[in-house]
């Protein structure tokens, strides 16, 4: 996504804040004194001194009430914090260093996404709950931008993964603002536009895999089927996640530091006959290992008694002790056997 008209972020070195200030608290002592002696001068009978004292009266009264303007401009910018600056609607530039400085005062600060509050670190909370009541609090809101990495975690989404089978999947974003002019100028609110694009990024990427391993499927696109799902290959799919949402947010100056998988089940309403086929599975590759490893030891016995010449057995007896064998290492239940004391013949 790309704009002609984006504004480039630019970054001030303001003054000093301390120097103002100081500057400003003494001009304001100042001013009183100002007062008193044009109140002095006034009194006197000399229309000189007179009118001096009333220009100087006007003068010192006139800065007392309007002098305070100037600590509008006097801003505290903390480790990891930036202030963005408009002056009249045009954008001014970013104050990024830490410390006491001194602004236009009259500069505005801009941050469109300071009220906002979604599933994530750094948010403001404007409700308590006191004894089960939930009150309203009234927090000061700062207009200042955080530049430290923050965690989204949205909603569960309910997806059909390439199979059609609708899977619940939660995903925690890991992100931070690098461009704050385009945070705060390109979209109208980059908090909610990062929320709605995961979740856009997350349909996308989930839709690509099967929950778990099934055969015939391509889920990296060339055309070779493999063995990727969102059970089995969750680094992977949080990789491709991270990718398409780092695509989407870069318009915005955010970006995407991690992404991670914190829930991946079967909608409830199929949770239930999935299970049911995930442990028919795993009863019938245990099965089949029980069998393989049956079949090998009757082999085993076999060879062990032609080889040390215990007893000649013809082809019907071989089979009989196979069967035997068979439904005594393969059963589910301890075999009880039936001693024949005659002959086997």
């Amino acid at each position: 996504m790309k704009n002609s008209l984006t504004i480039e972020e630019k970054v001030l070195t303001p003054k000093k804040g301390w120097k103002v200030l100081i500057a400003s608290i003494l001009v304001y002592i100042a001013a009183i004194f100002g007062i008193v002696f044009s109140a002095m001068g006034m009194e006197s009978h000399v229309n000189s001194l007179v009118a001096v004292g009333v220009i100087g009266f006007v003068i010192c009264l006139l800065y007392v009430c309007v002098g305070w303007i100037w600590w509008l401009g006097l801003k505290v910018i903390r480790p990891n914090e930036a202030l963005v600056l408009t002056l009249f609607g045009r954008y001014v530039g970013t104050v990024k260093s830490e410390g006491f400085f001194f602004v236009n005062p009259f500069c505005v600060s801009v941050n469109p996404a300071a009220k906002t509050q979604l599933k994530q670190s750094g948010d403001v909370s404007n409700t308590s709950i006191v004894n089960g009541t939930t009150t309203t609090v009234n927090t000061a809101v700062s207009n200042k931008i955080s530049l430290k990495v923050m965690t989204l975690n949205n909603n569960r989404q309910k997806i059909n993964d390439c199979l059609g089978n609708p899977v619940e999947i939660g995903i925690a974003v890991m992100w931070r603002v690098v461009d704050t002019a385009k945070a705060v100028f390109n979209v109208d609110n980059y908090k909610e536009y990062l929320s709605l694009q995961c979740d856009s990024a997350l349909r996308e990427i989930v839709r690509i895999y099967p929950y778990d391993v099934a055969p015939g499927i391509d889920t990296t696109g060339d055309g070779i089927a493999d063995e990727g799902s969102l059970r089995g290959s969750s680094e992977v799919v949080a990789a491709r996640i991270r990718e398409k949402i780092s695509e989407k947010v870069e318009f915005a100056g955010l970006e995407i530091v991690e992404a991670r998988i914190t829930y991946l089940a079967y909608a409830p309403e199929i949770a239930a006959v999935m299970l049911q086929r995930q442990q028919a599975s795993a009863i019938i590759d245990a099965r089949k290992m029980i069998v393989d490893g049956a079949v090998g030891m009757v082999q085993m016995a076999l060879d062990k008694i032609n080889k040390e010449g215990i007893c000649d057995l013809d082809d019907e007896r071989k089979a009989q002790m196979v069967a035997n064998l068979l439904v005594v290492l393969c059963g589910n239940k301890d075999a009880q056997p039936i001693v024949n004391t005659g002959s086997i013949y």
